[in-house]
């Protein structure tokens, strides 16, 4: 009788690690639409190409070597480690779901940080430079910063993150800031695409050319964070397990729509209009602000969470365009920002596990690893081959440049 029970509930957690995974693949198609929407349309093909070429070397470098970086494997490929239909090699107790599952569960989370990069350095970057970044942050710089945390390494053998104080449930800093990171460092040696700024610290707008794609991307994003926040529950087969699912979903889906209302309404009493993509980015950001603890909020706290999200986002897009940090997406304000908040709200409700401190720590240890890496390899790539177009391909777009095509090719030569 146990037999058959452990069964079914190895069963019911791996089928439910499996389902939550694809909606975080399904993420990818979120951020594919998302970027599109809000670039013009003379650069869409290409943010399209980076986000499903982006997509397809994460799943490869996390095979090769990610894993094992992060979960300390000995072996140089995940698959010679043991991921097999039996269980992990050396393992010292029986698994509770299929050891697959979990690399597939974990490996879509590693692409989730890199279509991150991806917006902030839009319309100026070029494609192969940006893959060449991806292999470097999917196969080394993410796993790396995951065995800290996860994975519960010691940071470079001198301290251990959990045993001082750090929680990060599914990821605000440990997939979101660290995306963020990333792609900060990109964008300050990239610099701002031509025409965004003016003199006397004139900002200018660049709107993108698809608000309906980029409203489909934010549903999507919505829809994919149930498997995010919801599969990092790890179980559903117990009473317990899928009670915690059940909070975690609906404290989820309150903080994207807190985040929503309240970038919406900042907008408003700000700019005097009811900005679309600030309220969409407010949706991302309330996501972001709950991600790191969702399972012990209240909803009504979960949405007072969100919306600190969602007003906070809009104050930091407004920021770094006064310093001239130019992100046409918003994807640093979104995951960098908020995911720093996010973190720093986890003690609010589960001080049992993590602590202000602890978590100050955690954020700090992230965000300069990642960024002081992720600069390294974007500054050897701008040495060795370039990582911005010329102004002239620029200028026509990075479709014709880049891909040799367009997304829109009816409306004449370079789009928008």
């Amino acid at each position: 009788m146990e037999d058959q029970i452990f069964q079914l509930s190895y069963a019911l957690d791996t089928f439910y690690f499996l389902i939550c995974g694809a909606l975080v693949m399904w993420m990818a198609a979120g951020f594919a639409m998302l970027e599109a929407g809000l670039v013009r349309s003379k650069n869409t093909t290409e943010i399209l190409t980076k986000n499903v070429a982006l997509y397809s070397i994460a799943c490869i470098m996390y095979m090769v070597c990610g894993y094992s970086i992060m979960y300390g494997g000995g072996e140089f490929t995940a698959f010679l480690s043991g991921i097999t239909a039996d269980g992990v090699a050396g393992a010292e107790e029986p698994a509770t779901y299929a050891p697959s599952a979990d690399f597939f569960f974990q490996v879509v989370f590693v692409a989730t940080a890199m279509s991150i990069v991806s917006g902030a350095v839009a319309e100026r970057m070029k494609l192969w430079a940006f893959l060449i970044f991806a292999v470097f942050m999917t196969g080394v710089i993410y796993p790396l910063e995951g065995s800290w945390t996860w994975g519960g390494m010691p940071v470079f053998g001198m301290y251990t993150l959990g045993e001082n104080g750090f929680s990060d449930f599914a990821g605000s800093g440990i997939v979101h800031m660290a995306g963020a990171a990333a792609a900060l460092a990109g964008v300050i040696l990239l610099g701002p695409r031509k025409g965004k700024y003016g003199p006397g610290g004139q900002v200018n707008a660049i709107p993108g050319a698809n608000l309906p794609l980029a409203t489909l991307g934010t549903f999507i994003l919505w829809l994919g964070w149930f498997g995010f926040n919801g599969g990092s529950v790890l179980a559903t087969a117990t009473v317990e397990s899928a009670n915690s699912v059940a909070v975690v979903f609906m404290n989820t889906n309150a903080a994207a729509a807190g985040g929503l209302v309240a970038a919406l309404l900042v907008a408003r009493f700000m700019f005097g209009k009811a900005d679309l993509t600030m309220a969409l980015n407010g949706a991302l950001a309330g996501l972001v602000a709950i991600t790191a603890e969702p399972s012990t909020p209240t909803a009504l706290q979960a949405t007072l969470f969100g919306a600190a999200g969602g007003a906070l986002v809009v104050f930091s897009i407004i920021t770094l365009d006064k310093l001239k940090i130019d992100d046409p997406v918003g994807a640093i304000s979104v995951h960098g920002t908020v995911g720093l908040l996010g973190l720093l709200l986890v003690p609010v409700t589960n001080g049992e596990n993590s602590s202000f401190g602890g978590q100050l720590l955690g954020a700090a240890t992230i965000f300069i690893w990642v960024f002081v890496a992720s600069g390294l390899v974007w500054f050897a790539l701008k040495a060795i081959m370039g990582i911005r177009v010329s102004e002239e391909e620029e200028y026509e777009g990075v479709d014709l440049s880049e891909c040799g095509m367009e997304a829109y090719p009816e409306f004449g030569p370079g789009g928008g």
